[in-house]
């Protein structure tokens, strides 16, 4: 919608609703369609009625920290009458209306009014062959280069943004294509249907992201079983990646068409992070009329031609011709050989504390925590959880708390008792722990900032669950209800329990039958049971059992949570943890349990928000169904050829001092976590090595209802707090540090706070398209780079490129607070080792 124009629309609260009909659309002007339909709808609202919508509002949303707060004040004083309103009668019953038709008839969130039409039509083609032509492609290529990229730092990511950019001009181009067809069972089917449409385009969209987040499978788990440095499993053919990775992949699809209910057709359900990718499609496809929103009279279209022509040239100067504007560790440059200075400061190796981080997009867009697309509380929440663990970090480091002192303060690498990286393969026989290697050789041990994210994961789980559940209780028990309701029930519509627009158009399109779902998961188990049955895993089926179940107690309340906040809290440490206990001493059973627990959760959350995009566009739910499961395949067998000719082909794939930057981060991460969880396991960890981590849980725990109590006595002050975030906002250490979040908080804080609350019309039109629009430079200019002089080593040998790496920070040097003791190592005594 001309939000712009509703904005205005909205401030004639003086005016009688003639009056201000003409003010929004003088004589001899050209309203768009939506305008249209809300005035329609407000001439049909009796003022009755719109005094009981706003009543339902402030009921539904009065703790809503996603509800704009001026409009729910200004409901509150609608709703103490028309003398305390302080406005003539016509003014006060036209501001009834005009509030109750703007949130019941379109959205109550000016973010979703922003990328969504409050009509539809149905006949739109959407499942034409162009679609499904373009989409397989962009799959392939998608996947292919995502895959390629993953174990780079920092990652190059063909985003939902780049994918719509370079989808606009192919469907324009089949637009050629002659009108050939036929006629099936009444429907025609032809090349070119009509003009390459938004729905077509929002379509493939959903399509390709199915590439976007990845297949844990051949992304983590190949490469760590295979390589030398990690567990060096021959074993790891193509026959186990495969059923890994559809197993994997499926049990996420059939568990996200199960979810709908919670968190796709519920309102509150905006999901922030996928706002972006809609409102780019709508600025490439969309018919819009000129108008100055605060001045600016720039289409949308325009306005991303420009923003992305300019991201795309300056994108060469941070990440390829002066790396001190990406990696601006500017205050280690003044002493680089001052290990304080670099520890608190550093951009690399240190915590990264400093007002000015970085002129890089690539790093302020950090990808799990995008600066404009969050809402402004969300975000801020968990940069207050990063600056109270930063405390605790360094409390931790410099008290030598558990021989942190002679770790580097931020790796997430494990180290031995010597300072070098734990070689797990000391430890094992038959893939298995041997303890008397194991005592001869080392436990292993975190740092400082690893072990405050491992706190962090371990509180956050009881916290999220409590806490959602205190929340959101009677919803979820109304959905739990429908759903059961919907299995008997077959003829049953989903959508008889939402009485919101967005919903009564979906409901014109035949639903996808929860039991189509429900086949999906149980091909999936099938495929894991066999996976590791018949390979050498030294998994039990029960093990894998309880995670899976695992997954189906906790996807509701951390999806809630995402789909409300943006911020994904992942099972992988729960899951790794249990699978530790499961089957101690064995690493690779805890890699293959941590991928259930992690992918099936983060593959669920990946369709699901695919499934709102669907929503918002009115995309039918058996073409994403269709679309989705297609996607999947195509994905999955591109991944796997992809990862082996990456190990077989990058020299010196995963070592530090990779030319290409191919030092996977991620890897190295998932190696570690499963030594210490699956080979190491819990029990030596709470019991003998990191005893404080246990009580972690019961610190989750507590907090969850002594801050829901604290909310409902004190709502107006808490309201934009929630634990859950603050908490979560502490795991974001090892190795990523402050620099990489400081710069998103003023991006933030500018543009969804300030320009919001000041310049909405702006806001609505404008911001989500500016990020989606350097999302896309910054890809594809990256791409062109690494391709033309990166891969073949064409470097700029100068100051501004070698200074970020100078001195201490950049790995010159002292890295640790202590050198290691005379007798050669620290931590526990050999013979005292847990």
């Amino acid at each position: 919608m001309q939000l712009s124009t509703l904005t205005r629309f909205m401030s004639f609260g003086s005016a009688s609703s003639t009056d201000s009909r003409r003010k929004l659309a003088p004589k001899g002007s050209t309203r768009s369609a939506d305008i249209d339909f809300v005035f329609e709808k407000l001439s049909e609202l009796s003022f009755e009625k719109g005094l009981a919508i706003l009543q339902e509002i402030r009921r539904t949303h009065s703790d809503d920290p996603n509800f704009p707060a001026e409009t729910m004040d200004k409901i509150e004083r609608l709703l103490e009458g028309e003398e305390k309103y302080g406005a003539d009668h016509d003014a006060y019953d036209f501001d009834v209306r005009a509030e109750a038709t703007l949130v019941h008839y379109f959205s109550p969130y000016p973010e979703v009014r922003a990328i969504t039409d409050p009509y539809d039509d149905p006949t739109t083609p959407v499942e034409t062959f162009r679609a499904y032509l373009l989409a397989i492609i962009w799959t392939i290529i998608g996947t292919g280069v995502n895959q390629f990229f993953t174990t780079r730092m920092p990652s190059i990511t063909i985003t939902s943004a780049v994918v719509q950019v370079l989808l606009y001009p192919c469907g324009k181009a089949m637009q050629m294509l002659p009108d050939w067809g036929f006629t099936f069972r009444g429907k025609r089917h032809s090349l070119n249907p009509c003009p390459w449409s938004l729905k077509e385009q929002m379509f493939v969209t959903i399509m390709v992201n199915v590439t976007m987040t990845g297949t844990w499978v051949t992304q983590y788990n190949v490469m760590t079983q295979k390589l030398p440095m990690f567990y060096n499993q021959k074993w790891v053919g193509y026959g186990y990646q495969f059923l890994q990775s559809f197993s994997t992949q499926m049990f996420g699809f059939g568990f996200a068409g199960v979810l709908r209910r919670w968190v796709v057709y519920p309102t509150k359900a905006i999901w922030p992070t996928i706002l972006p990718t809609v409102a780019l499609n709508r600025a490439l496809l969309a018919p819009e009329k000129k108008r100055s929103i605060n001045g600016w009279t720039i289409s949308r279209y325009w306005f991303f031609v420009v923003v992305f022509s300019a991201m795309f040239v300056y994108f060469w100067l941070p990440d390829y011709l002066f790396n001190g504007l990406s990696t601006f560790n500017w205050m280690t440059w003044i002493a680089p050989n001052n290990y304080n200075l670099a520890t608190i400061t550093g951009s690399v190796l240190g915590l990264g504390l400093s007002p000015i981080t970085t002129f890089d997009w690539n790093v302020a867009n950090i990808t799990w925590v995008p600066p404009l697309a969050l809402p402004f509380y969300a975000l801020f929440n968990q940069y207050i959880g990063m600056i109270i663990s930063f405390f605790i970090i360094i409390a931790v480091n410099w008290s030598n708390y558990k021989w942190t002192g002679y770790i580097p303060i931020n790796t997430n690498l494990i180290v031995d008792n010597t300072g070098n990286s734990y070689n797990v393969t000391q430890v094992l026989t038959n893939d298995l722990l041997d303890l008397k290697k194991y005592q001869a050789y080392s436990p292993p041990y975190w740092s400082s900032g690893n072990l405050v994210v491992y706190g962090a994961y371990l509180a956050s789980y009881p916290l999220a669950v409590i806490y959602v559940l205190l929340r959101e209780w009677r919803p979820i028990m109304t959905s739990f209800q429908d759903f059961w309701h919907g299995i008997r029930h077959r003829g049953r519509s989903i959508y008889e329990q939402f009485t919101d627009p967005l919903s009564q158009m979906m409901s014109k399109y035949k639903e996808v039958p929860d039991w189509w779902y429900l086949c999906i998961v149980l091909l999936s188990f099938v495929l894991g049971v066999i996976s590791i049955e018949i390979y050498p895993t030294n998994v039990g089926v029960w093990g894998f059992v309880i995670i899976v179940a695992l997954n189906a107690v906790f996807l509701v309340p951390l999806l809630l949570i995402y789909a409300t906040t943006g911020f994904n809290l992942g099972l992988n440490v729960l899951a790794e943890m249990l699978a530790g206990y499961f089957f101690p001493g064995n690493g690779t059973a805890n890699l293959i349990l941590k991928c259930y627990g992690y992918n099936i959760d983060g593959q669920a959350e990946s369709y699901v928000s695919d499934q709102k995009m669907a929503h918002y566009t009115k995309i039918p739910p058996r073409a994403v169904f269709r679309g989705q499961l297609l996607s999947t395949i195509v994905q999955v067998i591109v991944s796997v050829g992809v990862v082996n000719w990456q190990i077989g082909h990058i020299a010196n794939l995963c070592l530090p001092d990779q030319p290409d930057k191919f030092t996977c981060p991620s890897l190295k991460t998932i190696y570690s976590a499963s030594v210490m969880w699956g080979v190491l396991g819990p029990k030596r960890l709470f019991g003998g090595l990191y005893p404080i981590l246990q009580w972690c849980f019961l610190i989750g725990a507590l907090i969850a209802p002594v801050f829901w109590y604290a909310q409902k006595r004190f709502p107006k002050l808490l309201a934009n707090w929630n634990p859950v975030l603050i908490v979560g906002g502490m795991q974001n250490w090892a190795p990523y540090n402050l620099s990489y979040f400081t710069p998103g908080l003023y991006l933030s804080l500018f543009f969804m706070y300030f320009v919001k609350r000041r310049y909405l019309a702006w806001w609505e039109k404008y911001v989500y398209l500016l990020s989606g629009s350097m999302t896309a430079a910054v890809a594809f200019s990256a791409i062109i780079i690494f391709f033309a002089v990166q891969y073949k080593s064409v470097m700029l040998n100068w100051w501004g490129n070698n200074v970020v790496y100078a001195g201490i920070d950049g790995g010159n040097g002292r890295q640790t607070l202590l050198d290691i003791p005379a007798e050669g190592y620290f931590g526990l005594p050999y013979g005292q080792f847990p």
